[in-house]
């Protein structure tokens, strides 16, 4: 059994020996993949890097945000935005003209019926107008950008504008076969969202009464739905037909019959709802942003927006987010909800951090979320799992629209740009990781990646923390030898992935490289002794536990209370390591004046030490204390450091009281003695008479500032009354420095026969006490 024993703890030993040496840098997280860039590649969250959907950049637009989109049967996109409000109309090769241009500050949400025609609702004190492209035999009308939009076009006023392309300045140019007419008037603050039914039936959700609105082909409508929230936010369809509305103020999911009886199907625990999606099996996929009030209630008034400061009303948190409201309190991250066609709802994604502004179902049917206010779209499946999927080069992703061959349009606020995702993975997917810091010049060795298909790892090096900042060229990694990475020794490093399809999927989980940090010593900062205490819980003397070989004695981090202990030495330091080292302490101490440093304790692994202050004798010391890395490293390469402590003096001989003499002078008693140490100087005298209580004395000259001092002084003979004696606060008449009777302190006691006890005890600097007595026979009658 005991061979047994040894044997683990030989094996335990060489595994951490192993380990300070050859270190590791690993990632296979997706909180280690997130820290990196990835251009085309996907990030799962069961810590896996793939190759996302292809995304390239269409259209970018004047304007600082795009809020809806909406598409046409022949791929072009439509777009909804402000600042300045407009309605874009784009090509799928990116040509970009105005068709719409409102007098008011947003064009808020779109929606596109069967006949080509496109509604466009308008915040604040918003409208819903009527969008068409102008008959083939009708005259071409033109309009200035940032005339009225009910302006009466001149005919044939600028032939030029008929040209989609940009203008000189590259602005888009204002398409001339376009007309807009008011569709319908709510008569309300905002128009957050429309949709358009499968008979174009045309749904408008509005605020600040949180109304929704039906309105028929002909513009007739009227109040559909009147809700007891502020706001309205965002509308959708289910297979059935039914309206469902998702609200600000308690985040309540409305479902809506046609004819209008509504049931909250789901009250979120966030307060806003700001986007819906419904797939082909009728299950519900809300998104939710923003903390509950206690009590529920309105949102607080947002003033600063183009919408709040016009309209000088609340609006909801993610509109004031997206606008960088300075005002906008936190939203406090976003989930994702999804309600199953039997009611049951479940959470199936949260994040503390985005922000979620539209939902989306792509060609594969998996469940898109664009956010904000890094501008990225994640892929959310069920159980909490997802999809870092693409970034785009803006601040919010607000909005998808179905694209040609199963793709879908993608646009961004702050700036206002349009992107298409497509159906299928980018050709090729590139992810550099994060810099690593070793901290030390190291070496560089094997790379060991899980993975398959069509990949490819590239690796770098150098002795900045900025790669663009002189490092070593990309090196591509030989994954089939097993041979070091081939890149210079230093003190960072970083690494690259590149993907592309092949006959399996690619994707990688797992990078990890082994590296050599070079051996730096140790560093020994400062080293404390303390004379006359110990450490709490600590012997005097410490000893090693050997009773169980596989027991490791781990380092106490600072040493533990100290208390006090006359007969104790505390010695304490601090060190460190740069490589991360196991070190090993040992203490040496050297008299003043010697040569020779001698062995305290070896061995120890703790920064703290007691020892009994009678090992050394009385004099003056230095501690010496020398760290070692010895337990990380061979002995061939092992580093130490040492620090001697400040001077100290150890004394634990007391004092000795010498020619001790009391002699009885007419009414005093008249006591002389001398006090002597062997090392440090003599601190204070006191003295007793027939055990009264202690009196100090002060020695001839009154300083005592030396290693030996007289004393020499007189005080009233004790009275003695019914054989008791007496001894309270004696008056003294002591010598002078110079030999001089001192002034006589009165004293009204009678001089009485007897004996009496006459107690010395003096002090060194160190509080070691010398006692000495002498008694004394009064005689009677004097």
């Amino acid at each position: 059994m005991r061979k047994s024993l040894v044997l683990i703890a030989i094996l335990l030993a060489t595994l951490c020996a192993f380990a300070e040496g050859t270190r590791t840098w690993q990632q296979t997280s997706f909180q280690d993949f997130e820290k990196g860039t990835a251009q085309g590649m996907a990030i799962r969250s069961n810590g896996a890097l793939e190759l996302a959907p292809s995304f390239k950049p269409v259209s970018t637009t004047p304007s600082t945000y795009i809020w809806s989109l909406a598409s046409d049967a022949q791929g072009d996109v439509y777009a909804a935005a402000g600042s300045p409000a407009r309605v874009y109309r784009i090509t799928p090769d990116g040509q970009t003209s105005i068709i719409f241009e409102p007098k008011e500050l947003q064009v808020q949400s779109l929606a596109v019926d069967s006949n080509g025609a496109i509604y466009a609702a308008t915040s604040p004190d918003g409208k819903i107008y009527k969008i068409e492209h102008r008959a083939a035999n009708e005259p071409s009308r033109s309009r200035k950008v940032g005339a009225p939009a009910n302006a009466i076009p001149a005919l044939n006023e600028r032939p030029s504008d008929n040209v989609l392309g940009p203008d000189a300045n590259g602005e888009p140019r204002v398409d001339p076969n376009w007309t807009s007419t008011v569709f319908f008037e709510p008569h309300t603050k905002y128009i957050w969202d429309i949709v358009l039914s499968n008979d174009d039936k045309l749904y408008v959700a509005t605020g600040d009464h949180g109304e929704i609105f039906r309105v028929n082909r002909n513009g007739q409508g009227g109040l559909f739905f009147k809700s007891d929230e502020a706001h309205i936010r965002t509308l959708a369809l289910d297979p059935q037909g039914n309206l469902i509305a998702g609200s600000d103020g308690s985040g309540l999911i409305y479902r809506i019959s046609p004819a209008g009886e509504a049931f909250v199907l789901y009250s979120a625990p966030k307060k806003e709802i700001t986007a819906l999606a419904v797939d082909n099996a009728g299950n519900i996929y809300a998104a939710g942003v923003g903390e509950k009030r206690v009590g529920g209630g309105v949102p607080a008034p947002m003033t600063g927006s183009a919408l709040g400061a016009a309209a000088g009303a609340s609006v909801p948190q993610t509109m004031a987010s997206a606008m960088a409201l300075p005002s906008a309190p936190g939203i406090g991250g976003s989930e994702v909800y999804q309600i199953a066609p039997d009611g049951s709802p479940k959470r199936l994604w949260v994040s503390s951090d985005d922000i979620v502004y539209a939902l989306a179902l792509d060609g594969h049917g998996h469940l898109l979320a664009g956010t904000g206010n890094k501008a990225k779209i994640f892929s959310i499946a069920n159980d909490e799992e997802f999809t870092d999927l693409l970034k785009a080069s803006a601040t919010q992703v607000t909005a998808f629209a179905k694209a040609p061959n199963g793709g879908l349009y993608v646009s961004t606020s702050n700036l206002g740009k349009l992107f298409l995702m497509g159906a299928s993975p980018d050709a090729e997917g590139s992810y550099e990781s994060d810099v690593f810091d070793a901290h030390i010049f190291s070496r560089w060795g094997r790379a060991e990646v899980r993975g398959q298909g069509n990949f490819e790892l590239w690796a770098r090096s150098g002795n900045v923390d900025n790669p663009d900042r002189n490092w070593s060229a990309w090196s591509q990694v030989d994954l089939t030898k097993h041979t070091p990475l081939a890149v210079p020794a230093a003190r960072f490093i970083q690494w690259k992935a590149v993907l592309r399809p092949g006959l399996h999927p690619a994707n990688m989980d797992n990078v990890l490289i082994n590296y050599l940090p070079k051996n730096v010593a140790p560093k020994v900062d400062d080293v404390t002794v303390q004379v006359g205490w110990r450490f709490q819980g600590t012997p005097r003397t410490m000893a090693e536990n050997t009773s169980n070989p596989l027991v490791v004695s781990q380092p106490v981090q600072g040493p533990p209370p100290g208390i006090r202990d006359r007969g104790s030495i505390a010695v304490h330091w601090s060190a460190h390591d740069e490589n991360n080292d196991q070190l090993v302490y040992s203490i040496y101490y050297r008299g003043e004046g010697e040569q020779n440093w001698k062995l305290l304790k070896n061995d120890l692994r703790d920064s703290f030490y007691t020892f009994d202050s009678g090992l050394l004798p009385d004099g003056a010391y230095l501690i010496k204390i020398v760290a070692s890395d010895a337990p990380s490293h061979s002995p061939e390469e092992a580093l130490s450091d040492e620090k001697q402590s400040a001077r100290f003096e150890v004394d634990t001989t007391p004092p000795q009281v010498l020619d001790l003499n009391a002699a009885s002078d007419s009414d005093a008693l008249h006591i002389t003695f001398r006090a002597l140490d062997g090392f440090s100087d003599i601190r204070r005298a006191e003295y007793s008479i027939d055990a009264g209580e202690w009196q100090y004395v002060e020695p001839v000259g009154q300083l005592s500032d030396y290693r030996l001092e007289n004393y020499d002084f007189s005080v009233p003979m004790p009275g003695n009354h019914s054989g008791a004696l007496q001894n309270a606060k004696l008056p003294v008449q002591q010598k002078s420095g110079r030999g001089d009777a001192g002034a006589a302190y009165g004293s009204d006691s009678q001089s009485s026969p007897g004996e009496h006890l006459i107690v010395v005890r003096v002090y060194d600097k160190f509080d070691n006490v010398g006692v000495a007595k002498t008694v004394i026979h009064a005689a009677a009658g004097r």
